[in-house]
């Protein structure tokens, strides 16, 4: 599969998926519904129970590693 260069829109992850920047979504203006890793509108347009899922990834993926609190 031919890999597509990273640039100011999205970026590939290591297992080679294509991941929007939070930037790009913003442009676009509104969540798709289809849980963008990045996406600035808190999966808005994603059905639950998967919407909680996503939020709660995002937010161990956000947190701190546990005792490394500063």
């Amino acid at each position: 599969m031919k890999q597509l260069p990273d640039d100011d829109e999205y970026y590939s992850d290591n297992s080679g998926l294509v991941i929007f920047t939070e930037e790009y979504l913003l442009q676009r203006g509104y969540c798709c519904g289809n849980g963008c890793r990045n996406c600035p509108y808190d999966y808005k347009m994603v059905p639950e129970p998967r919407r909680s899922r996503l939020l709660e990834e995002r937010k161990n993926r956000e947190a701190p590693p546990r005792g490394k609190e500063e």
